[in-house]
């Protein structure tokens, strides 16, 4: 028996089937309530009830339960709360709680306004996701409701105190506590529980009433009985909750009618790719089914999952390896792939959060996509105007690339759409696509700020209309998301930068056979033509590379190979700047694939010198900063950085959060309205940093503890997996000194 201080005196529970029961058991397994009280219709089982201990006292009435408890909790089948809510309302004490743990909710509160008059502040609906193929008080478990999730619907005007009792006792229980409104949880349990149960009865039906109904029961497979198990749930319950959820029950009876119709006609006309193209869909959606219930279309990011990075100090970096694949040509291979016409077979491809997202975006505008499987992904392309409108919004996670990029394809095509992200996409800033996007003709709503979620109305019978755009600061995504568009636009569209910039884009554009003009730092293109399936091999991410370059030139004795590294001259900044400061780093095996350069590099340990970074390469190297400024600081002298204010509006304010980061380890910076100063040859100690949910962040303190002279601790390192995936195993078979600790925060209240 715990010894915890009971949260509730008396708690009567009226009802005491399988979930009755079983949170009769648990309240007082936990000793959460001083007495527990059960009413039930059945006499047996409440002296059976209470001969088990699950109940301390029997009531004969449920008015006579409810008298002088300050928690009731109604646990009788969904037609007979009316009945029973009128014959308690009397004797309810003040103050008390009232709760029911039913599968629908509006009909509970349809039954609580017409007895009570309205929807009172301590009346909280509840519906634990838990259950047994057992029924009835001999099933009664206190441990069924651990690990699983418990939906509570409280109305907006709750007593907060109320609320958080009863979720403390739900917690006390074992569970997962989650809030939504009424409405929101019976859309999402008609679709993910009432209807999977209404078609597992109707096909048991349908086949046993079929001729050779014994042969197809007694050959039946594993899967089948997996499916169909869910039949031989309780009629009656099952009868109250489809008439109780009536109208979201039709609604989506109404859409899976009409997708399984779609199917029927696939089948009857051979029509082989409409079938790839949901079967592949629906695997993937399967796979992320656990996150698809907050009703966003693909949710990568575990944003119940806290990730903190541990790192001792010291260590030497060596090995053969290979980073995983370049994240911008990943996005870029997909977008291209799927609007060419043929099939483009992608190798190398990175399996991160950012890109996945992206695959997903196609998923659900038609495009089948197979895999990916080890960096192999095969995208059947629909051509140029083949997009379907997506059925709902779409979630692209962290990924400003993918936002932006998406922003100039979807401006074009002739469905609405909208973008939405994580809370770090959804304060950053999409103007710099918008304002360009919109005078080409595109109708495009932003939410404050010119920030996400971005809605894009259709272009109906008309094109948009190329343009020239020079842009203010150098952006590889503006002017992506400018010739993106212009592949739609009438005339030519042409994008001007003012220093380079990836041009990852206008390479990949001209492998899908589609023509790009340079002119110095002009990239121009003319709409209305089309792209033809090509074959890609994504080498490896030079931003994900940086890392091990700079860790294995600050670390005594250190000797690294990186393999198949992308050597694109507008992303090698990093290298230069190394180079600068003295970094040894041997370019080898230079070759070309698939319109990109790539390389092996051979780093070493050698003496960095602090620099004034010259301005021209600032955009050759804007991911790689943070990293480069763990660099800075192991240099002997001071280094300068000027002309970065775009580090300010990437995922956090890269300069503000590394320099605070730095002055936690005790180092100390200047920093500017467009970069910093770093002296360099200050004593990295230990502490804890907060990465801010940044990747490059979390990462560049790791590389840090090469140097440092004691623990450093980074919190908030979840997005990690965003851009490189297989981080922290990589890192330590190189040498670093690295381990990664899950945990799972409280779930925060009105998350829906």
């Amino acid at each position: 028996m715990s010894l915890r201080e009971p949260i509730f005196q008396r708690i009567a529970i009226i009802g005491l089937g399988l979930i009755g029961g079983s949170l009769a058991s648990a309240i007082r397994k936990n000793n959460l309530a001083r007495e527990v009280v059960g009413a039930d219709q059945r006499k047996e089982d409440l002296l059976l009830g209470q001969s088990l201990g699950v109940i301390d006292t029997i009531a004969d009435t449920a008015a006579e339960a409810v008298q002088g408890a300050d928690l009731v909790v109604l646990a009788v089948p969904v037609q007979a709360t009316r009945k029973v809510l009128e014959e308690i309302r009397p004797h309810l004490a003040a103050g008390a709680i009232l709760t029911d743990v039913g599968s629908t909710k509006s009909g509970f509160v349809k039954d609580v306004e017409a007895v009570f008059g309205e929807f009172l502040p301590c009346i909280i609906p509840g519906h634990p996701i838990a259950g047994s193929e057992r029924s009835g008080i001999r099933a009664a478990n206190p441990d069924l409701f651990s690990n699983h999730k418990v939906i509570l619907t409280p109305p907006d005007n709750v007593s907060s105190a109320h609320l958080a009792k009863l979720q403390a006792m739900w917690e006390a229980c074992g569970a997962t506590v989650l809030t939504m409104s009424v409405a929101y949880h019976d859309e999402v349990l008609a679709a993910t529980s009432h209807l999977p149960h209404l078609i597992a009865f109707s096909l048991v039906d349908t086949l046993a009433g079929e001729d050779q109904n014994m042969d197809i029961f007694r050959y039946a497979a594993g899967g089948f009985r997996d499916f169909t198990r869910i039949a031989a749930s309780d009629p009656v319950m099952w009868h109250d909750i489809f008439l109780s959820n009536r109208d979201a029950v039709l609604r989506v009876i109404d859409h899976f009618t009409h997708d399984l119709d779609q199917l029927r006609t696939a089948i009857a006309e051979q029509d082989g790719a409409m079938l790839l193209r949901v079967f592949s869909r629906a695997k993937a959606a399967r796979e992320h089914f656990s996150k698809m219930l907050s009703g966003q279309a693909y949710v990568t990011n575990n944003s119940e999952k806290q990730v903190t990075f541990r790192l001792q100090p010291g260590g030497s970096v060596t090995g053969d390896i290979r980073v995983p694949g370049d994240k911008s040509i990943s996005h870029r291979s997909i977008m291209l792939g799927a609007l060419a016409e043929g099939v483009t077979e992608v190798k190398g491809f990175l399996e991160g959060e950012d890109s996945l997202a992206t695959i997903q975006a196609f998923r659900d505008m038609g495009v089948t996509v197979e895999g990916p499987d080890e960096g192999f992904v095969r995208i059947h392309g629909v051509g140029m105007h083949g997009l379907q409108a997506p059925r709902g919004p779409i979630y692209l996670g962290n990924s400003g690339t993918g936002m932006r990029l998406f922003t100039g394809l979807l401006a074009a095509q002739p469905f609405e759409s909208e973008l939405t992200g994580d809370a770090s996409l959804s304060t950053r800033p999409m103007n710099r696509v918008a304002d360009p996007l919109r005078s080409m003709g595109a109708v495009i709503d932003t939410a404050e700020g010119g920030r996400p979620p971005l809605k894009i109305r259709g272009i109906q019978n008309k094109k948009l209309s190329g343009i020239h755009y020079d842009m203010p600061m150098a952006s590889a995504q503006v002017k992506s998301c400018l010739l993106l568009a212009g592949l739609y636009a009438k005339g030519t569209t042409s994008v001007t930068e003012p220093a380079p910039t990836r041009d990852h884009t206008e390479r990949m554009l001209t492998g899908f056979g589609y023509k790009v003009e340079r002119d110095g730092p002009t990239a121009s293109l003319t709409g209305g033509g089309k792209l033809t399936a090509n074959a890609i091999d994504v080498p490896s991410d030079i931003s994900s590379a940086a890392f091990f370059l700079v860790g294995a030139s600050i670390a005594p004795g250190s000797d690294l190979i990186l393999r198949h590294v992308g050597m694109n001259a507008t992303r090698v900044g990093v290298i230069n700047i190394l180079r600068l400061m003295g970094a040894s780093i041997e370019i080898m095996a230079e070759r070309e694939i698939g319109g990109e350069p790539v390389a092996d590099l051979r780093v070493r340990s050698a003496e960095l010198k602090g620099i004034s970074i010259p301005e021209d390469q600032v955009p050759l190297a804007i991911d790689e900063f943070p990293v480069l400024f763990i660099a800075a600081a192991c240099a002997t002298g001071r280094t300068v950085l000027t002309g970065a204010e775009e580090l300010r509006v990437k995922e956090s304010d890269r300069i503000q959060v590394m320099a605070d980061g730095l002055a936690t380890l005790g180092v100390e910076t200047t920093v500017t309205e467009d970069g910093i100063v770093i002296e360099g040859g200050q004593t990295i100690k230990g502490g804890s940093v907060y990465s801010h949910g940044d990747h490059r962040i979390a990462m560049s303190f790791a590389i840090a503890s090469l140097r440092a002279t004691d623990e450093i601790e980074i919190s908030d390192c979840a997005v990690v997996a965003t851009s490189f995936p297989g981080f922290v195993e990589l890192a330590r078979g190189t040498g670093i000194h690295i381990s990664a600790e899950d945990s799972e925060p409280h779930v925060k209240q009105g998350a829906h």
